[in-house]
């Protein structure tokens, strides 16, 4: 039997549950053949934590002896202990020299990464889960690399998104070790050789989390799934789209119509003011992308596994910023202008092929009341610069402070860019030249976990070198519309 990593006093709690479990078998009238398996089992494992126990306890006295005996002066010398580590002679098992663990019931682990010490045998999924959690929250807090923005949103990652399993905090706690973390390091200049039996076991555990074939999953501290939600995305439709965490390849939400009210009499019956619910769901597409970096690059380098997180996070923000605006759907996130289009969400400009001051008014007046108090503008640049000419007097009648270079507020509330809209006006097609609405309607669903390759030699066209090596990487991520009716969008057509 591999070795015990219990604390004496989870050893004694997990004899507890043993004998609960036993007298609950005993006073049943018969025992099926799993029954008869299960009382079996328990026996054994009874006889091995109880052995584990006073092997604890034995090795303790021993260190008591020690420490009485090896002081020049003939004081006994004071026991250091540990925080979270019970000083009272009913628990003094569990003191520092023992090298055990923390208590897992108070949620304190002096290495959260050691899931060896782990108890999930007759343990239930989610009191399994409730501790990887735990343990996830404490390596958020211990993991190399990250500064107090990332350790935020990962923080709100794990406690928001994560599901009754664990997934999340199992990548977490695979992917944030420190052992994972020097392995990757070492993958990422091409240094595999070097990788230690410790090391390549952390990449073991994290890879066998993750459905992809071949590449090795990003540290969670550098993982621009993280890393983007901690330090802002330059990406204006992310900055207000409500964005969400997937653990598979659909993100499926819950949405409802307002409950609808009635003035009542008294006495009267109620009326079947029940919502409608649907279920919106997000598909995720596979986006990848490619970072070359030439030899003397990587030598020169002081850290160059911190600056491929960078790079992979600024051309995740890039691609997506067209999708975002006018993504078709097919094969990569559906655009909150293609969302819209064709729908009663879109309003018609006053006069055909004109966009005037008045059609800026019209959108606002059209959009229902209950989502203007947190809408937003999105546009072209282009196309703000135009209602800025609108103004011909000087005023500010469109525009807050209309001296700023791109005033962040139109008719009170925020202007945001998207250069991918349709930036002028044409009369061959539909030109979707505005979009307001309450953009926590949009939802952008990322999955946690981007892989990546090391290719440590580029061939040339003739197939010789080229003096570089590289990183691919791949993620998955998805983006739709799941309430129309909290938009409208200006066509000029």
């Amino acid at each position: 039997m591999p070795q015990l990593q219990l604390s004496h006093q989870q050893a004694v709690i997990r004899l507890q549950d043993i004998r609960a479990q036993l007298e609950d078998l005993e006073r049943r009238d018969s025992l099926t053949a799993e029954d008869e398996q299960t009382f079996d089992e328990l026996t054994r494992e009874f006889a091995d934590v109880d052995d584990h126990r006073r092997q604890l306890e034995r090795r303790s006295a021993l260190e008591r002896v020690r420490a009485a005996t090896q002081t020049t002066d003939r004081r006994p010398p004071a026991l250091g202990v540990e925080r979270g580590t019970p000083i009272n002679s009913r628990d003094s098992y569990d003191l520092d020299p023992i090298l055990n663990p923390d208590s897992v019931e108070d949620r304190r682990f002096r290495n959260p990464w050691d899931l060896g010490e782990m108890r999930t045998y007759s343990r239930s999924t989610e009191d399994v889960g409730q501790e990887l959690r735990a343990r996830a929250l404490c390596a958020v807090e211990k993991m190399a690399g990250a500064n107090d923005r990332i350790r935020s949103a990962a923080t709100d990652i794990i406690e928001a998104w994560d599901d009754k399993r664990g997934t999340i905090a199992r990548m977490c706690l695979a992917t944030s070790s420190p052992e994972y973390m020097r392995a990757w390091s070492k993958l990422a200049r091409g240094r595999a050789h070097m990788i230690s039996s410790e090391e390549q076991q952390a990449l073991e555990r994290a890879m066998s989390l993750t459905d992809n074939a071949g590449g090795y999953l990003v540290p969670f501290q550098l993982d621009p799934t993280v890393i983007i939600t901690s330090d802002g995305s330059q990406n204006d439709i992310r900055m207000v789209a409500r964005q969400v965490v997937a653990t598979g390849d659909v993100w499926n939400g819950v949405s409802a119509g307002a409950v609808q009210w009635r003035w009542a009499a008294e006495g009267s019956e109620a009326g079947d003011n029940a919502p409608t619910f649907g279920q919106p769901t997000v598909p995720l597409h596979k986006a990848d992308g490619f970072v070359p970096i030439t030899y003397e690059a990587m030598d020169d380098a002081e850290n160059v596994t911190t600056e491929v997180g960078r790079l992979l996070a600024a051309g995740k923000d890039e691609l997506e910023a067209a999708a975002l605006a006018v993504g078709t759907g097919s094969g990569q996130p559906t655009g909150i202008v293609t969302a819209l289009a064709g729908t009663g969400s879109v309003v018609a400009s006053t006069t055909t092929d004109t966009f005037a001051s008045g059609d800026v008014y019209k959108v606002d007046s059209a959009l229902p009341a209950r989502y203007r108090k947190q809408a937003a503008w999105m546009a072209n640049r282009s196309i703000y610069n135009q209602i800025r000419q609108f103004d011909t007097a000087g005023g500010s009648a469109l525009w807050e402070r209309i001296s700023a270079d791109v005033p962040p507020m139109l008719l009170g509330r925020r202007a945001l860019e998207a250069e991918d809209m349709d930036g002028t006006v044409t009369g061959s097609a539909d030109n979707y030249v505005a979009v307001y609405g309450d953009f926590s309607n949009y939802v952008v669903a990322d999955r946690i976990g981007m892989s990546i390759e090391f290719l440590p030699q580029l061939m040339g066209a003739n197939g010789r070198p080229k003096g570089q090596r590289g990183w691919y990487a791949y993620y998955r991520v998805g983006a739709d519309s799941v309430n129309d009716g909290a938009f409208r969008m200006l066509n000029v057509t």
